[in-house]
C-alpha cells in the first residue's frame, strides 16, 4: 500500500519517492521479506534491510540454528538454519542490491535514549537510526572547499610528483573548527523553524533534537591532497577529520545547551550520571551530533562528489528524469568531476578526447597522456577493492553519532562469496549497517 501511494504522488511529479522496510531477522517472515524485491517487480519505492543481531551473526560464524520469535506472543515460532538465511541475504544482494543490513545491537547500544525506546528503523539510507515519530535533520559539509589554496610555485612543484603537490595543498582546519558550530546552530534552529506534518513529529522530535552534521566531497578533498582512496594514508586522514567534525560539533552542542537548555529528554538519557551510563556527564543540546549521509542531491547542488563516497566515475552519463509530463522518461546527460577537470587542466593533460574515452567507460590507466601519478591518484569506485570501501565506512563510523551511508560497490563480474566476505568484514569492522550494489545488476541504474 505505502509502495502504491508513493508510486501515485512521486515528489512534486518529477522524482521518486524512497521509503525504508526494515524486518528483524528473527521474524517467522524473514525469508519471505528476504526475497521480496527478488522478482524487481514489487517494492520498486522501497529499499530493504534485515535488521540482524550479534546473536544471529555468530550463529552464521559457527553454522549454528537460530530461533524465530512470533512478535506478538513473543514465543519461539520454529528455528532456522543462520547460514541458509544469510545465504538468502547475500545471494539477493549480489542479484540487484536488496537487502542491506543493519546491525540492530549496535544501533541500540548508541542510542542516547533508551528511556524511550528500542530503535527499530532507520531512514531511507540507512544513516539516521530512529525512534519512531523522530525525524532527519542533516547537514553536510563540503570538505572540498576547506583546502588551503597551492601557492604557484608549489602548484609547478606539483607537476613533479606525488610528494611535491601535497606539499602544495593542506586541510584548513581553521575554517573548519570555525563553520562547524555555526553549522549545529543552524541545525538546531532548523528544529524550532521547521513544520512538521502531525503534532507527534513535533513532540519527538524536540524531545530529542537530534541533527546529523556530516561531510561530503571527501573523494574530491582526496583528490586535491593527491591520495589514494584505497590507501592507509587516506583511512588515517578520514580519522582524523570525522574525529574532529565530531569533536567540534560535541562542543558547540555544549554551548548550545548552556544558552538554549538540553534536549529535554536529557533526564533519563546516556548523558545523565544518574542513568549509570558510563558515557554520562555532558550536558548536550542535541541527543546526537553527527550523521554522515550519501548527499545524493546536496552534491549535484554543491558539484562535488557524494558522502564519502570515491567518485563513481570522472566522467560520466547521469539519468534524470526531466519531464514533467512524462516522468518516467529518462534523460542522459554527460558530467565530469569538477576536480578532476580543474587539475587535469592545470597539469596540462585535458582534452575533450580524453573525457569523452572515460565517459565511454574508458579507463585512465590505459591512456598515454595522463601522467602516472595522476592514474594512481585519481582512482574511481571500481578501481577500489571492496575491503576498502569497508573500511573507509568503518573508520568514519567510529567518530560518528548516528551511522554512516556507504555504497560498497562491486563490479558486474564480483561473485555471491565476494559480497559475503564484505558483509562479514562490515560485521568484524564496527560498522552500523552495509549496503552492496554490484554494477550492472539491475536493467535500470542512474549512474552509468
Amino acid at each position: 500500500v505505502y509502495d502504491a501511494a508513493t508510486e501515485s504522488i512521486k515528489q512534486g511529479g518529477t522524482r521518486r519517492g524512497a521509503n525504508m522496510a526494515i524486518l528483524s531477522v528473527d521474524h517467522p517472515d524473514i525469508e519471505a521479506f528476504i526475497n521480496v524485491k527478488s522478482d524487481m517487480a514489487a517494492l520498486q519505492n522501497f529499499n530493504i534491510s534485515v535488521a540482524v543481531t550479534e546473536r544471529f551473526m555468530q550463529a552464521v560464524e559457527r553454522d549454528e540454528p537460530y530461533e524465530l520469535i512470533n512478535p506478538r506472543t513473543h514465543k519461539v515460532a520454529r528455528a532456522a538454519a543462520a547460514r541458509d538465511v544469510f545465504r538468502q541475504i547475500v545471494e539477493n544482494a549480489w542479484s540487484n542490491g536488496d537487502p542491506g543490513l543493519v546491525f540492530l545491537d549496535r544501533v541500540n547500544r548508541d542510542n542516547p535514549t533508551p528511556q524511550l525506546g528500542r530503535i527499530e528503523a532507520t531512514n531511507p539510507c540507512g544513516e539516521q537510526p530512529l525512534l519512531p515519530y523522530e525525524s532527519c535533520n542533516l547537514g553536510s559539509l563540503n570538505l572540498s572547499r576547506f583546502v588551503t589554496p597551492a601557492p604557484q610555485a608549489a602548484a609547478t612543484r606539483a607537476r613533479n610528483g606525488k610528494a611535491a603537490a601535497q606539499e602544495a595543498r593542506a586541510i584548513d582546519w581553521d575554517a573548519l573548527d570555525q563553520a562547524i558550530p555555526l553549522c549545529v546552530r543552524f541545525l538546531d534552529d532548523v528544529i524550532e523553524q521547521n513544520r512538521y506534518p502531525i503534532p507527534q513529529i513535533d513532540e519527538m522530535t524536540k524531545k530529542t533534537r537530534k541533527i546529523g552534521l556530516g561531510v561530503m566531497g571527501w573523494a574530491d578533498l582526496l583528490f586535491l591532497l593527491h591520495i589514494r582512496y584505497d590507501s592507509g594514508e587516506a583511512i588515517e586522514l578520514a580519522g582524523r577529520v570525522m574525529s574532529f567534525v565530531q569533536e567540534r560539533a560535541d562542543r558547540a552542542s555544549i554551548a548550545l545547551a548552556g544558552e538554549r537548555g538540553v534536549f529535554p529528554a536529557w533526564h533519563g538519557s546516556m548523558y545523565d550520571p544518574a542513568s549509570g551510563d558510563s558515557r554520562g556527564g555532558p550536558r548536550y543540546r542535541n541527543a546526537t551530533r553527527t550523521t554522515v549521509a550519501p548527499t545524493g542531491t546536496l552534491s549535484i547542488i554543491a558539484d562535488c562528489s557524494g558522502g564519502i563516497e570515491p567518485t563513481f566515475a570522472l566522467a560520466f552519463m547521469r539519468q534524470h528524469y526531466l519531464d514533467r509530463k512524462d516522468p518516467a522518461k529518462a534523460t542522459r546527460l554527460p558530467e565530469v568531476n569538477r576536480t578532476f577537470r580543474a587539475v587535469a587542466e592545470q597539469e596540462g593533460f585535458y582534452s575533450d578526447g580524453l573525457i569523452a574515452y572515460l565517459a565511454e567507460g574508458g579507463v585512465l590507466a590505459e591512456r598515454g597522456d595522463v601522467p602516472d601519478w595522476a592514474k594512481d591518484v585519481f582512482r574511481t569506485s571500481h578501481d577500489i577493492d571492496p575491503e576498502w570501501h569497508v573500511k573507509m565506512q568503518a573508520v568514519f563510523q567510529r567518530h560518528t553519532d548516528n551511522a554512516v551511508s556507504k555504497t560498497i560497490n562491486f563490479s558486474h563480474d564480483a561473485t555471491v562469496a565476494d559480497e559475503e566476505k564484505a558483509y562479514m568484514l562490515a560485521y568484524g569492522e564496527g560498522c552500523k549497517g552495509i549496503t552492496v550494489y554490484r554494477d550492472g545488476s539491475r536493467d535500470q541504474q542512474v549512474l552509468s
